[in-house]
């Protein structure tokens, strides 16, 4: 399991890649006459109508290459509907404290003024803060940007006073898709209040991600908003007010569109449904299982979560770090969740629909294990900086090696479940000093005189 919270890390299954690796999907040129490639033309129409199904909204742009791409084509959306109706000086955007991290970056790039709004400490948008801010500048407000279930991991439970007030201000409303994974079969973003939306293709939707290869973020829209879809030089179609391309492909990165069209169709609306209820009960299942071991940082106020559960790792600061923790999961054969991201010394966990019920208590079992290991170094079993938490990972190299003069067993090191020893992963690589490592970069190339011929 890769429970890399706010990520999204689903199964990508094997029947849904296989139409990509056809010539007839990936060789074609991208600004292909439409005549020329009939198959996309459905394909893209049968994705439209399922994205407008989904989300409740009316029309979808497929240019946007990734999440962040489609964040800056909804926002500069809002901006040319706003110029069209004359509102042209509206250049404000709220962006509360729970929002995706990206938020910021694209409202800056779109060239909005940034205003952040508070939230409480259960995790909820700070309603007080929202007003007070948004009357403010209520003459120049734009948008808010807002991310549901949030980042924090919560529904929004007032979501639609939220969407509410900002219309009753002049400002349209963009609610972040990031983590739509909570939502599918579920929600209708246009029921919530919603105007416009992105969707990230290689993370809901089961297109892989990562490692540099190609995302989708398509935006999907109100119909007051559809006018100002982009549009391409190299595409026949056109919008009344288009606000130009956002990519250099009229489509974006459209042959890897079969995976998520393979995956809605083989789902249906049941499917995709029970994904999302699976993906909330995972969740909910492991904050259950480590609410004894940790504190759960943020819950809505029924004690759920949503689809990611935070735990907070501050509490133990006397004896680790959140890197820590993250580090010591690889000895016992995990990813580490998202670090200290949305808040600093805690840990996001985002378990999807994907797993089965064994991952996740071989998962929780591997935290409450090492809840054990940071007691022991609390209660002086251990010292504070010579331990199993602090020098982890262990490589096969060094628990290998003749010389060991560690405090702790080998053993405990390398296999500290039994599970463990079954199926073991190494890390290639021990522990190196992050912060060190960022301040002081060393060029690891060889010499120019190293590829002089002899």
């Amino acid at each position: 399991m890769i429970s890399l919270g706010s990520c999204t890390m689903k199964l990508n299954a094997t029947s849904e890649m296989i139409p990509i690796t056809w010539p007839s999907v990936n060789q074609l040129h991208p600004s292909v006459p439409k005549r020329q490639a009939l198959g996309y033309d459905r394909l893209f129409n049968d994705l439209e109508k399922m994205i407008c199904n989904i989300t409740g909204f009316k029309g979808v742009s497929f240019q946007p290459n990734a999440g962040s791409a489609g964040e800056y084509t909804g926002l500069r959306v809002i901006r040319a509907y706003h110029q069209q109706n004359g509102q042209g000086h509206r250049n404000v955007v709220l962006i509360p404290t729970s929002a995706h991290g990206t938020n910021p970056a694209s409202a800056a790039m779109a060239g909005f003024k940034i205003v952040t709004v508070d939230c409480l400490p259960s995790g909820y948008i700070d309603m007080d803060s929202l007003r007070a801010k948004a009357e403010a500048n209520r003459d120049n407000l734009a948008a808010i940007m807002v991310t549901y279930p949030s980042t924090y991991g919560v529904f929004e439970e007032a979501i639609k006073d939220v969407c509410s007030y900002i219309h009753s201000c002049g400002g349209q409303v963009y609610l972040d898709g990031a983590n739509m994974n909570a939502l599918v079969g579920l929600v209708s973003l246009s029921e919530l209040g919603a105007d416009v939306c992105h969707l990230n293709l290689h993370k809901t939707f089961c297109i892989p991600h990562g490692g540099g290869g190609p995302g989708m973020g398509p935006i999907a829209v109100q119909p007051h908003l559809v006018p100002f879809l982009p549009s391409h030089p190299g595409a026949e179609y056109k919008f009344k007010h288009s606000i130009g391309p956002v990519s250099a492909a009229p489509w974006g990165s459209s042959s890897i569109l079969p995976i998520t069209w393979m995956y809605i169709r083989m789902m249906g609306s049941k499917g995709l449904k029970k994904a999302t209820q699976l993906a909330i009960l995972n969740a909910n299942y492991i904050r259950s299982r480590l609410a004894d071991h940790y504190l759960v940082k943020f819950t809505a106020s029924t004690g759920f979560c949503a689809h990611e559960v935070i735990i907070d790792i501050r509490p133990l600061k006397e004896a680790v770090e959140a890197e820590d923790v993250a580090k010591r999961l690889m000895d016992y054969n995990f990813h580490a969740p998202t670090m200290s991201w949305p808040v600093p010394g805690t840990l996001m966990i985002e378990p999807t629909e994907s797993e089965s019920k064994a991952e996740l208590d071989r998962f929780c079992d591997a935290l409450i294990s090492i809840r054990k290991e940071i007691q022991d170094v609390l209660d002086g079993k251990q010292p504070k900086t010579n331990n199993v938490l602090k020098n982890a990972p262990h490589t096969a190299e060094i628990v290998c090696n003749d010389k060991w003069d560690r405090p702790y067993p080998r053993e405990v090191a390398a296999f500290p479940l039994p599970y463990v020893k079954e199926n073991k992963f190494w890390p290639s690589v021990s522990r190196v000093n992050n912060t060190y490592g960022d301040t002081n970069i060393q060029c690891s190339c060889p010499p120019v005189s190293a590829y002089e011929d002899d």
